[in-house]
């Protein structure tokens, strides 16, 4: 997998929201484009050209004979077979997306997990449940471990959403289009020039990789990689962003987005393709269900519960204590009658890193010992027990969740006024102002801005501010809509931003895209490791804290080049102890589980969701039963009950 380091039923509700949505605003349709008649293809056939040794093309006799070739069998079926296609699902996007562009400036927002982390494919896919690779884009693959390399035979019925057949040209395009100079998209260009030594192409349909090292997990390097559509990005070009602002970029998947079903600003629809090619495969099957899923905005989260409770949405992932306990307790009328049903649902996978994380680029935020103040001043306990109940607990580091490559040995700090004092007293802070705030000798408050776009969390907020206060720092919250939180994080312009990454499932934890210094600055060091005094800020990268430390980028090349694995698990767990003494990032929570309200016409398989699933719609198992739902909605009218489905599923529980 590559990874990118991330609501009183009224019958009408539905239609009124959408002639609202006529009537208020937003242009139907996206932008058109002016045919330039570019063509890239013949840029990137003298790209291959020159770079021979990258780029090969063999012939079929030219694959070893003793592979051995793996198919995915003996995997369990994913989702259903009770489950029904068709139906539409109504979802929610907090915000207007910045662009339908999966790559460049502005497209790592929360819509993106729909274009592309929910429904696109690679060559193959790790089973949700079995951690073992099953058979997406491939048919088959054969690993060559002694020579890094990677063989696999694409599908030839395999399709892009707009029709187009899948090839091996595609695969090599990929290779073209990150590293090419018209898409600024820092870490796949530093992805697919430092794990990838070649590609070849033996026919339209077979194709190998070979990685720089045989790393323990060169399979998923390999049978993780996507194809770029070559016959879509045509014209690519110095004008990129502008040309592929809101043209939905072609995938292998079961959704696609048309023109004509987005309505800027307010609304969009994705559709399921037609004759999908995939949807009769063993894995795919039962999953993609629902013919349409319709985005309407709606912006916060007491809005967007309502409109679950209304039935314009038809699920919704509660994420606080107090809308799983309060606003739909399990006496709920709507839960009761089970007309909504609550599931609480534990997961297995890599822990996303809810914290702090601190800019240590930013004034008074490059002394560590300021960061090492922030980290004592932030009552993490206090939130835990009073805004999540004591149902979360505490992360540790911002790689939980790994096994054996999870350093067990690193504990974040706990509150502590005294020592939080202490650190900023030895950063110069050593007097207090009229207000109770730390000041330094040239009349400077400790004072620093809190950003963040996750409006339902206001209320953790508020307790880190208060407690903050009791060792002399102010917090300043900023909450900003998600394309704003987006752009200011990538820009790097935040003090302190309250978010968490989303990992994949994966072997291991990464640590060059957040941690090493070519995400921080252009040339950060001179050669002899000194620092570079002209270095400039790079912008729109994963590295949120500006982490630049010589020692720990040496280490974190070795573990990117090492291919053995006891000393991977020993280097990471030295990077997570130095990251853990920078102290840039300020642990905060773990989620155990996700909890789930859902219209009682959303239908889930038995075990009601797989292992490795972070929101209840990861792997799309689900599907809308439109028969019980117009009985749903007559039993609201008349009165009539059902049995009420409250349920913990708690298999996959870590104990």
């Amino acid at each position: 997998m590559i990874l990118r380091r991330s609501m009183a039923w009224q019958p009408l509700a539905l239609l009124a929201l959408t002639l609202g949505l006529v009537a208020c605003g937003g242009d139907s349709g996206t932008p058109s484009v002016e045919d330039t008649g570019r063509d890239i293809t013949v840029e990137a056939q003298a790209f291959y050209a020159a770079n021979p040794e990258k780029y090969s093309f063999k012939t079929p006799a030219d694959i070893p004979a003793d592979l051995v070739w793996e198919h995915g069998e003996g995997l369990s079926d994913i989702g259903s077979p009770q489950a029904k296609k068709g139906g539409t699902q109504y979802e929610f996007m907090p915000d207007f997306p910045a662009t339908l562009r999966t790559d460049g400036p502005d497209s790592n927002g929360e819509f993106r997990r729909w274009l592309l982390d929910y429904t696109s494919l690679t060559l193959a896919h790790r089973h949700p449940n079995e951690f073992e690779f099953y058979p997406a884009i491939a048919t088959e693959w054969a690993v060559d471990l002694p020579n890094k390399t990677v063989y696999a035979r694409i599908n030839p019925k395999a399709r892009f959403t707009d029709g187009e057949p899948i090839t091996a040209d595609d695969f090599l395009f990929t290779f073209f289009y990150y590293l090419s100079p018209y898409v600024n998209a820092p870490w796949y260009a530093n992805w697919y020039g430092t794990q990838y030594t070649n590609i070849t192409k033996y026919d339209d349909y077979t194709i190998s990789l070979t990685m720089t090292e045989a790393k323990p997990d060169m399979d998923a390097l390999a049978l993780g990689f996507p194809p770029t559509a070559e016959h879509f990005y045509k014209e690519l070009g110095p004008d990129f962003t502008e040309r592929y602002q809101w043209r939905f970029v072609p995938t292998a998947g079961a959704y696609e987005i048309k023109p004509e079903n987005v309505r800027m600003g307010t609304n969009i629809v994705m559709t399921h393709v037609e004759n999908w090619w995939a949807q009769d495969l063993k894995f795919f099957r039962n999953r993609y269900n629902m013919d349409r899923i319709n985005f309407n905005v709606i912006r916060d989260t007491a809005n967007q519960f309502e409109a679950l409770r209304r039935g314009d949405l038809d699920q919704f992932k509660i994420r606080t204590a107090d809308y799983w306990y309060e606003r739909l307790p399990n006496d709920d009328p709507d839960v009761q009658a089970g007309y909504i049903e609550k599931a609480q649902f534990y997961n297995d996978l890599p822990r996303a890193p809810w914290g702090l994380w601190i800019n240590s680029a930013r004034p008074h935020l490059d002394n560590v010992e300021v960061r090492l103040g922030i980290q004592y001043a932030s009552n993490w306990d206090l939130v835990l027990e009073r805004y999540f109940r004591g149902d979360f607990t505490r992360l540790n580091s911002a790689e939980e969740g790994y096994g054996e490559f999870t350093n067990p040995n690193v504990k974040a700090r706990e509150f502590d006024i005294a020592k939080a004092r202490e650190h900023f007293a030895k950063a110069g802070f050593d007097r207090s102002g009229p207000d109770g705030i730390l000041m330094n000798a040239e009349g400077e408050r400790l004072a620093f801005t809190l950003s963040t776009h996750y409006e339902r969390y206001r209320d953790i907020f508020s307790i880190l501010k208060e407690e903050a206060i009791k060792a002399g720092l102010e917090l300043r919250l900023e909450m900003l809509d998600v394309a704003a939180g987006s752009r200011k994080v990538h820009e790097k312009q935040h003090d302190i931003y309250f978010i968490a990454l989303n990992y994949g499932i994966e072997m291991y934890p990464r640590y060059w895209d957040t941690y090493h210094s070519d995400n921080a600055y252009d040339d950060a060091f001179l050669a002899d490791g000194s620092i570079n005094l002209n270095r400039k800020i790079k912008v729109q990268t994963n590295n949120m804290e500006e982490v630049a430390d010589f020692r720990m980028d040496q280490m974190i090349e070795r573990y990117v080049a090492s291919s053995d694995k006891e000393e991977m698990i020993t280097l990471a767990h030295e990077l997570t102890q130095m990251h853990h003494d920078y102290a840039s990032f300020v642990p905060g929570f773990v989620e155990p589980f996700y909890w789930h309200a859902s219209w009682r016409w959303v239908r889930w398989p038995d075990d009601f969701n797989v292992k490795y699933s972070s929101y209840a719609e990861d792997a799309f198992v689900h599907w809308i039963d439109e028969d019980i739902k117009a009985e749903t909605l007559a039993a609201r009218r008349s009165g009539q009950r059902f049995e009420p489905q409250i349920n913990v599923y708690d298999q996959y529980k870590q104990q």
